[in-house]
This record gives structure tokens, sequence and C-alpha cells, in this order.
């Protein structure tokens, strides 16, 4: 008797629900801040209908998961990104695109999902897929207005990761590709326009998931994990990490172009996600995730530390041109955040979520390294409670870094049941001060914003 492997991303709770609902008064066990005032948001991937051959986790329709908080009281609602691609499977009842691990399509261009990420900026909360374009979100309700092409004038994919600058008001993003220049580099302006794009050059294109601003710079990274179409046409993956070629950083004035960027090598590593990055003296200094090599996409690696992220540092010295890499914490973590009102500057704190022992992403926990003092506190969700990407709210008018709240979901695996988990950022071992109790199932998703009162009611009358 034969058996079907079950795909462990369309299983337990990375499995999708289907229903979008909206529910007006949760339970919430413990007290809600009353200064907690906004909404949490949640982007992840939640397929529509049954994948078409193998399906890979970055494959699935976007759906928003939203916790609104006003008052002490709590509200949830959750919709799918309602993209091109999902109109049309809508429209035809059934999946037309395969994913990522499957040939591509000869008749179909590649499928915008919306499924990775949020940014909130000049008013506007943007559902992000870094191939293609953002879409515009309408807030609280969560609904799609479109695709967000700045007028027309967007040119080039849209990454999930851009930057906003605390200070300037001021977003930066870049896009990748599979043909020469390979990326382009693009700051919009507070009020919303997209003000300039430049060609960056680089030797092959690379998935370059993330990368970094300080106050006058911005990070990018070259890492080995290349695309290659002569390796398709050789039957090898077309997405594949070469770990016999060096990773590289290039550091570039903040409005300059491709003949001002500096290039730092560095030994063969993958970083999907940033913390933050910021200028001391004559260094750019650029804490993240480190991994030494990525099987992210099935292919083989038989180093024992693949896919594995742990907390590092580096410095690039702009006056000598070295650079200086160390490890500052061996346990595994990633989805990194710090309070986003010091991003480009330099933050004592930072959060991500504690990796468990687990053949998939899962975060039994969640932790706070503090930077200066090389130390870290873990907050942890319990027995067979899982947990995701930590999102910092800051408490209003405070003048402390980590006065505020980590906000994320937590599935527990033997109860089925999903909730809104409140963490006092100031007080990491202690009970959350509130849990906000989700009517329904909240899949495992990728990274979340909190949309402030005063950003909820842009615009409004």
């Amino acid at each position: 008797m034969t058996t079907t492997a079950v795909n462990p991303y369309l299983d337990g709770n990375f499995a999708p629900v289907r229903k979008e609902i909206t529910t007006d008064t949760l339970k919430v066990i413990g007290e809600l801040p009353p200064d907690l005032s906004g909404m949490f948001v949640r982007n992840g991937p939640n397929p529509q209908w049954t994948p078409i051959g193998k399906y890979h986790w970055f494959d699935g329709d976007g759906m928003l998961h939203g916790v609104r908080l006003h008052n002490g009281k709590a509200t949830y609602r959750n919709c799918y990104v309602r993209t091109k691609g999902w109109q049309i499977e809508n429209e035809a009842s059934k999946a037309v695109w395969s994913g990522l691990l499957e040939p591509p399509q000869p008749n179909l261009s590649s499928k915008n999902t919306g499924n990775t990420a949020l940014i909130c900026h000049a008013g506007q909360l943007l559902a992000l897929w870094e191939g293609g374009a953002p879409h515009a979100i309408q807030v609280p309700e969560l609904a799609t207005i479109g695709e967000y092409t700045y007028n027309g004038n967007l040119s080039s994919a849209f990454t999930a990761h851009p930057k906003v600058d605390p200070v300037t008001g001021e977003m930066m993003f870049f896009g990748y590709s599979f043909a020469p220049p390979y990326l382009h580099y693009s700051v919009v302006s507070a009020a919303g326009e997209l003000l300039r794009t430049v060609p960056i050059e680089l030797p092959m294109g690379v998935m370059m998931h993330d990368f970094a601003i300080t106050e006058n710079y911005t990070i990018f990274m070259d890492l080995p994990l290349t695309f290659s179409v002569e390796r398709m046409k050789r039957g090898e993956p077309m997405l594949m990490f070469e770990r016999d070629r060096s990773s590289r950083f290039g550091i570039v004035p903040r409005h300059g172009d491709n003949s001002q960027i500096r290039w730092f090598e560095t030994p063969s590593c993958y970083i999907f996600h940033t913390f933050n990055a910021y200028e001391d003296k004559d260094e750019v200094v650029l804490i993240a995730c480190r991994m030494s090599s990525t099987t992210v996409l099935g292919s083989k690696d038989t180093d024992s530390d693949a896919d594995i992220p742990r907390l590092h540092r580096w410095r690039f010295n702009l006056n000598t041109g070295k650079v200086h890499e160390e490890m500052l914490d061996d346990v595994a973590a990633e989805f990194p955040r710090v309070n986003e009102n010091l991003l480009g500057r330099k933050t004592q704190y930072g959060y991500a979520g504690k990796a468990a022992k687990s053949l998939v992403p899962l975060f039994d926990g969640l932790i706070k390294y503090d930077f200066n003092n090389a130390k870290s506190q873990t907050h942890e969700y319990g027995r067979e409670r899982y947990g995701g990407e930590p999102v910092f709210v800051p408490r209003p008018h405070t003048t402390a870094e980590d006065d505020g709240w980590l906000l994320t979901y937590v599935h527990d695996a033997d109860e089925n049941t999903s909730e809104l988990v409140v963490v006092n950022a100031q007080d990491m071992n202690s009970e959350p001060v509130a849990r906000v109790l989700i009517p329904q199932r909240v899949p495992y998703g990728f990274h979340g914003a909190w949309v402030s009162e005063e950003q909820l009611n842009f615009g409004r009358i």
C-alpha cells in the first residue's frame, strides 16, 4: 500500500483558511493598554484553490489578517489581496498558475500574489510582493483598491521590504530582475511622489530579498543566490545558492547612482532580513540574520548550518575599504524588527522570532536583543504554541526606545486556536499583557505592520 506524502505547507497551521470573516467583539484575556490604538495587520500566503503540482510556501495568494484595537476593545477581519491573478483564478474556480517549484508556464507571466509584507507610507497601506507592483489596501476594511504604480511611473519590481526614513519621511525601495542591469533603486518623497529610479549594475541576477538604509546611505546585498537561464536549460535549478561565490555589500549615497556605489566583499552567505543599519564615524554598520547558505527553493546543500539564521554584525569602513563581520548570538532567530522611529539610526534594541527546532519555519518565542550590552531576553510562548514576526509598537509620546509592545499572532497546536499576543517590550519575562482570541485559525504567515490611529484616519472625514 502506498501513501501520498503530505506537503507540510498545506498541513497543520500552514494550511489555508478560505473563509473571510468580520467579528466585532473579541474576547480578551488580560487587558489591552488604553493607549494601544490602531490596527495590527499581517500578510501571508493562503492559496485560494488546490495548487497545481508542487506547492511552496511562497506561492499562496496573499491574505491579510487584521485586528483593530481601540479603547481596550478588539475587532478582527481577514481578506484576500484581490490581485489580477486572484481574480482570474476566482472566476475560473481553480488554480491557473503553478508555483515556484514547477517549470515556467510558457503562456503565463508570473503571478503577483501580494502575499509577503506591508508598508504604510504617505497615507496609503500597501500589500507587497517582490516580483511586481504593490497593491493599495483600504483600511480598516482591508479591501483591495488595486495595483499601485505611482501614477504609472513605477518601472521596476518593488521589494517586499521598502524602508521609510522616520525623519525625512522618504521611502527607499528596489526591484531585482532576471535581465541586466538586474537591479533598480528608487526613492519616493514623503508626499508619495516617485522621485527617481536608477539602475545598479550586478554581475548576474540574484534573489535580493531585503536591504538597509542609514541616515545618508543605502546598502544593497549581492549574495550568491543566483538566477541562471543557462542553468535551467541544462535541467538544473534556475535559482541556486553558489557557495563558491563571495558575498558583496554595496553602499551608495541615498540620492546617488551606480557611479557612486562602493562594494565590500565577504565570505559566502545569505541574508533574508536585516534588523537595521547606521553610521558610526567612518563606518557603516549593518545588523542582520545571516545564514551560511540556503536551500529555500529546494536546492541541495550538505552544509549542516544551511538555512539556520543567526544574529550578525558587519562594519564597513568607508575610508579603508575594510569590512569586519562577527556573530553576535548563536541562537537561531529570524523575522527581525526594531523601533522604526529609529530606522537608519543606531538602536540599542532589536526583536526577532526565536526559531524552534523544526523542519519547517516555526517560532516558539520572541527574543529582545540589547546590542549595547551584548545581552538578550526571551519570551516563551509555551508548550506547542508558535508565533511569527514581532512588530514593535511604540507607546505614544514616549522617549524610551523600548517603551512599547510587541504584537504577533500565536497558534496553539494542541487547541488548534489562534490569538493576537501583546507583550510588554520592557518586561519580556512576564505573561502577555493581553491575548486577543481570534474566532478562526490564523495560518502562519510572513510580515506585519502597525497602522496607527492617525494613519487609519488619514484622508477620512
